[in-house]
């Protein structure tokens, strides 16, 4: 099972840029969005099941073109879980769910802490996902929960790690963070078989950022460690330039 995780930063805007001609290219059993900036009724769905992706499912926030997570699939699925049944999360569209026979994969969005108000909001959402996917595990033990976590976990992972040390998105309390969800029994697959510096998977609009490659990893496939003997391949897709972010791909033996 081939599945990538894309921030698109908008789809509309993404498909204006030839996303579809991509996807068709880069060929994934499924595709886990964020930040998808849309309504589903605001989307032309023909495109997407013309690509090959008939079962496709979008999670939007309430407010327009705000948030949002989508999963595309060529198979479909189980069962399709919408949020999360918090309401602090679900109405901002951050959680989006499909289970298959022996994997189940996530789409998430965690929010960003661009102020006071917001890494609040974002610490509390961590909180509660971790107690979430402590009880989600029981019944589902081989998680895949792919997305934008808006957080480098080390050094290795951010272009500047003692200038940005005060910022959001690399504070001390976010690292530890992340750290602990890994700890509580997840992968985080592309580290697992890439230990090199220098690659991330979001770059600012600014200052030239991607072409310097002053970037940072702020997007993964975090793999339950019941699958880890099944990980086969972990890649960051820094070639896609639909978004200020790029898709990872991880390659799973679904046995």
């Amino acid at each position: 099972m081939k599945i990538i995780s894309y921030n698109v930063n908008g789809i509309r805007a993404a498909l204006n840029k030839g996303f579809i001609d991509w996807l068709k290219s880069a060929n994934p059993d499924v595709i886990c969005l964020q930040e998808i900036k849309a309504l589903k009724e605001q989307l032309e769905l023909d495109i997407f099941a013309e690509a090959g992706y008939q079962y496709n499912y979008w999670f939007s926030a309430q407010k327009k073109g705000y948030s949002g997570v989508a999963i595309l699939s060529k198979t479909k699925p189980n069962h399709i879980e919408y949020g999360t049944g918090i309401t602090s999360m679900d109405f901002e569209g951050r959680n989006l769910r499909v289970d298959f026979d022996g994997v189940s994969v996530m789409s998430l969005y965690l929010p960003s802490g661009t102020n006071m108000a917001r890494l609040e909001h974002k610490l509390e959402y961590m909180a509660l996902f971790q107690k979430y996917i402590n009880e989600l595990k029981k019944e589902y033990p081989n998680l895949i929960i792919c997305g934008d976590y808006n957080i480098c976990h080390e050094e290795i992972d951010i272009h500047n790690p003692k200038g940005l040390k005060n910022t959001s998105g690399f504070l001390p309390v976010e690292r530890e963070w992340i750290g602990s969800f890994i700890d509580s029994g997840f992968i985080d697959s592309f580290r697992h078989l890439n230990d090199a510096p220098h690659h991330y998977s979001w770059w600012s609009y600014r200052a030239n950022a991607r072409a310097n490659n002053k970037g940072w990893r702020l997007d993964y496939a975090m793999v339950a460690n019941p699958l880890q003997e099944n990980i086969k391949r972990a890649v960051i897709l820094s070639e896609a330039v639909h978004s200020d972010h790029c898709p990872i791909l991880v390659e799973i033996e679904n046995k």
